[in-house]
């Protein structure tokens, strides 16, 4: 059952991490979008990367998930007996 609910959480955050992605690039979401811009001059060094809110979204979805799953589980498993 451990092993089956992190596979759930996982499972949901990646999907949900990469459909705000999407969903940024797609609509134009300055916010959602995943940004890496890298400059490399003699003077100067610029990295920059992109918005991690898809990441804290994708994770608030997987927690939710994980524990939906274990209470569903827990209901079923009542009914059995």
């Amino acid at each position: 059952m451990k092993l089956k609910s992190f596979l759930i959480s996982l499972e949901s955050f990646v999907l949900a991490t990469a459909f705000f992605y999407w969903l940024g690039s797609f609509f134009d979401i300055s916010w959602l979008q995943f940004q890496y811009d890298y400059i490399n001059d003699s003077n100067e060094f610029y990295l920059s990367i992109g918005s991690f809110v898809p990441v804290l979204i994708g994770l608030i979805i997987s927690f939710i998930t994980e524990k939906l799953y274990i209470f569903i589980a827990k209901i079923a498993g009542k009914g059995r007996k």
